[in-house]
């Protein structure tokens, strides 16, 4: 006996079953060394290693680009699979919300600019795309009370060209490959650019919706605050007109 109501334990008194909310609390408790977690931490350490591999022997040793690449790749197919590893088996947990993005854009960033340090890349793509990516994480923050905008099919679009076209370049290829990785990447910043573009239009009609609806909500609760004091006001009105009949009524008995 432990002395608790039924109504305190749950409304019927009886144990809860291992399938019931409670075991449901506890598989939505994922622990922190998840399959999913382990990739994410394996592509934060793979930025710091492809860096290094990068820049072997001035940065133009083909071997060592290869290795580069290499290490690249890996961190790319890993962005691919965490992230649905996490929503397949229920293993979404705080430390993936915010190592997984950050592990993404380290990647791609030390590309970009290993590549730009080296004078592969023109600078300029390395900062549209850059700008780009660090203007959308902020606009993140700037919406998230009002909602979260999913990914759209040209944002994962734009993910892989950026992630084929880096990888060409690092590859130090040439002829008619060089030749390709150039288009690539020249679709890449199109991309780039035009779902930064869609994004923000979609931030802010969310942005306005939030708002237009907060403000509605403030309307409805204040004409719901002012209806009720309405109702108020004539009870007590009623309730002095009928003290006063009562003294009036009493008054020839003294």
């Amino acid at each position: 006996m432990t002395g608790v109501p039924a109504s305190a334990a749950g409304g019927t008194g009886r144990p809860t079953p291992p399938g019931g909310k409670l075991g449901a609390a506890a598989v939505n408790q994922a622990s922190l060394w998840n399959i999913a977690n382990i990739l994410t931490m394996v592509r934060l350490v793979l930025v710091p290693a492809f860096v290094v591999l990068m820049l072997q022997d001035g940065g133009y040793d083909p071997a060592w680009r290869a290795w580069a690449w290499a290490a690249f790749a890996v961190a790319m197919i890993t962005d691919i699979f965490d992230g649905h590893l996490a929503r397949a088996y229920n293993l979404v947990t705080d430390f993936g919300k915010i190592a997984d993005p950050i592990a993404d854009k380290a990647i791609m960033a030390a590309g970009l600019l290993c590549l730009s340090a080296l004078g592969d890349l023109p600078w300029w793509v390395t900062g549209v795309i850059l700008f780009r990516e660090l203007g959308i994480t902020l606009m993140r923050f700037w919406v998230i009370r009002h909602g979260v905008i999913p990914a759209s099919r040209g944002g994962k679009m734009k993910t892989l060209a950026q992630g084929t076209a880096v990888g060409m370049y690092v590859l130090m290829l040439t002829g008619p490959l060089a030749t390709l990785r150039w288009w690539v990447m020249a679709l890449a910043v199109v991309l780039t650019v035009v779902t930064g573009l869609d994004y923000v239009r979609q931030a802010v009609v969310l942005r306005r919706r939030g708002l237009a609806a907060e403000r509605a909500a403030a309307r409805q609760a204040a004409a719901g605050a002012a209806a009720s004091g309405a109702g108020a006001a004539p009870e007590a009105a009623s309730g002095t007109s009928s003290g006063a009949g009562t003294e009036s009524g009493s008054e020839p008995g003294r």
